[in-house]
């Protein structure tokens, strides 16, 4: 999977076409195509363009770039940048994850072939929050909650593993699949068409965690985190 995703980049890349990759745990509101095509098109004319991963950790240093959702213009550093990437595969598989792989490759490529990359501020562009806003700005998700902020996109990502990232985005009232059309239970859909059977008009609503953003309060649910204090304020 690690290396359909760099492959599936490069190659649109080559036929010539700008790209926005995404990850399969984001939530559309807006088209952000819009917003990419124009931002840093000018003097900075960035090579490509990051979601803030929200970690500070010293092996995602110094750009902290989300390689999960990005925007990357048709050019030949951008295709070096990822086939390089694709060439370091055993590092890939060393590490588990192509972020941290990407991450020092994106420094060298800067700094060796003048590669623009910008990574949006976590802080300043709250236009693409994710799992980091989820987990440590409830101020953030509130706003959005509310409808006070509307982004363009939410990735769930800063959250360990797929079934906690259901349950997250079932409370945060983005979940839209009907149960019986969940991976482990497709074989009982009846073949019918999945607008029909698998998709809901309506946020399938569930409450799992109280410390954690919600559509509607959760507080007769147990907290998530130690000491975890309610998202809704009694």
């Amino acid at each position: 999977m690690m290396f359909a995703k760099i492959l599936c980049v490069l190659y649109v890349s080559m036929s010539g076409y700008d790209t926005l990759y995404q990850d399969v745990d984001i939530v559309y509101y807006w088209n952000p195509l819009e917003f990419f095509s124009e931002y840093g098109s000018g003097s900075q004319n960035y090579d490509i363009i990051f979601q803030h991963d929200g970690s500070s950790q010293p092996r995602y240093a110094p750009y902290s770039s989300n390689s999960g959702f990005f925007y990357t213009r048709s050019n030949k550093k951008v295709q070096y940048l990822l086939t390089s990437l694709l060439y370091h595969g055993d590092l890939i598989r060393k590490t588990r994850t192509h972020q941290q792989v990407l991450n020092q490759l994106l420094l060298e490529h800067s700094s060796l072939f003048g590669l623009k990359v910008k990574t949006l501020d976590r802080h300043d562009y709250n236009q693409f929050p994710g799992g980091y806003h989820f987990n440590y700005d409830h101020s953030t998700m509130h706003q959005i909650i509310s409808g006070e902020l509307k982004p363009y996109i939410f990735h769930m990502f800063f959250t360990d593993g797929k079934e906690t990232k259901v349950k997250f985005l079932k409370q945060f009232g983005e979940w839209y699949v009907h149960e019986e059309c969940t991976e482990k239970l497709i074989g009982n859909a009846n073949n019918l068409p999945a607008s029909s059977q698998c998709c809901s008009a309506k946020p399938l609503i569930s409450c799992y965690y109280k410390d954690k953003p919600s559509a509607v309060p959760c507080n007769d649910s147990p907290s998530h985190d130690k000491n975890g204090e309610p998202f809704w304020k009694q």
